[in-house]
């Protein structure tokens, strides 16, 4: 076993003044590691949205009366809270696991060789949303889950997917300039189907705000309106999504377009089927818990899949020569729309 290495007092000023450059400078990871890093980040964006859904469905969400502490006299939760105290408190220890995560990912971009400033700052904003979403959730509790701030929750974790699906798929191409592989009027399309996913899980949170689901056995402040017509105008909307997403693959087969573009649709064209099956389900059978929990996993899904379709419609070569060991494109073809 090799001694362990001297630290100076240089080194020692040095990591405090800059730790990201010092562990830099002293560790490279594969690109294969900063994938991992950016993927886990991604999957904990995840986990924390079901978790959180998990709080609400088994009402929960108040049960740490107040934030940033648990109680007024204690941090954590106590035996006295029972059930309800430890799956609150679990969910917010949770966003300690999510924060590890994304300063991972942070470390491992800010440490690969060459350094690709546009990863670090795509970890960056992922801590940023995680740190105020954090702040919005104790408001969430301050204000005795307003279905408003629930809301908008749920919509900051959303955009947390988001970056971290980009900073994920930009671990796994180089920093060349965008080359787009179909043409203007597919991308149009591909971003009118982005706008309407968006919108789709937007009205899902108005579904949520005026739904049963109130996130706790107390008596908690509702949306006022019929959950019910806010029901059909989301499934109404969820067609609008799968109807985009045939016309899409239709029109990518008609300009023959390369199989990346087809096999990100033909993942999301499932990941809907599945959600919409399990979206019906739950109407008719009265919003059952572990459904609807099941229908927030496949939200966060569908999301992540539009957004795939989005980034697939270009390839970012790496610059300079350098072999970021990236994955090949499949079978790429010049395609424009016809």
């Amino acid at each position: 076993m090799g001694g362990v290495p001297n630290v100076t007092r240089a080194d020692a000023v040095a990591a405090v003044r800059n730790p990201l450059a010092f562990i830099a400078e002293r560790w490279t990871p594969t690109p294969r590691t900063v994938q991992r890093a950016a993927l886990f980040a991604l999957v904990m964006s995840v986990v924390i949205v079901v978790t959180g859904g998990a709080v609400r469905l088994t009402g929960s969400g108040l049960g740490c009366p107040t934030w940033p502490k648990c109680t007024a006299d204690s941090l954590t939760a106590t035996s006295a809270m029972g059930f309800h105290g430890a799956i609150e408190f679990g969910n917010r220890m949770l966003t300690y696991v999510l924060c590890a995560a994304v300063g991972w990912a942070i470390i491992a971009a800010r440490s690969e060789k060459p350094y690709r400033r546009s990863l670090t700052r795509l970890g960056w904003a992922q801590f940023w949303l995680v740190m105020g979403n954090a702040v919005l959730g104790g408001i969430v509790v301050l204000v005795g889950l307003n279905p408003y701030t629930v809301a908008a929750h749920f919509l900051l974790a959303s955009a947390l997917t988001a970056v971290a699906t980009l900073m994920w798929q930009r671990t796994r191409e180089g920093d060349g300039a965008p080359q787009p592989l179909v043409g203007k009027s597919v991308q149009q399309l591909v971003w009118f189907l982005v706008g309407a996913s968006a919108l789709l899980i937007a009205v899902g949170t108005v579904v949520t705000g005026s739904g049963p689901h109130a996130g706790d056995s107390s008596e908690v402040e509702r949306m006022p309106l019929d959950w019910e017509t806010v029901s059909k105008l989301h499934a109404v909307l969820a067609w609008i999504v799968v109807t985009l997403t045939f016309a899409l693959w239709f029109v990518l087969k008609a300009v023959d377009s390369p199989k990346g573009p087809l096999d990100r649709v033909r993942d999301l064209f499932l990941v809907l089927l599945a959600q919409g099956v399990i979206g019906y389900v739950q109407y008719f059978t009265d919003l059952p818990e572990a459904l609807v929990g099941v229908h927030m996993f496949g939200s966060c899904l569908v999301w992540i899949a539009v957004l795939r379709v989005l980034l697939a419609l270009r390839e970012r070569p790496a610059v300079d020569g350098v072999d970021l060991q990236l994955p090949r494109p499949a079978g790429r073809v010049e395609a424009t729309s016809r």
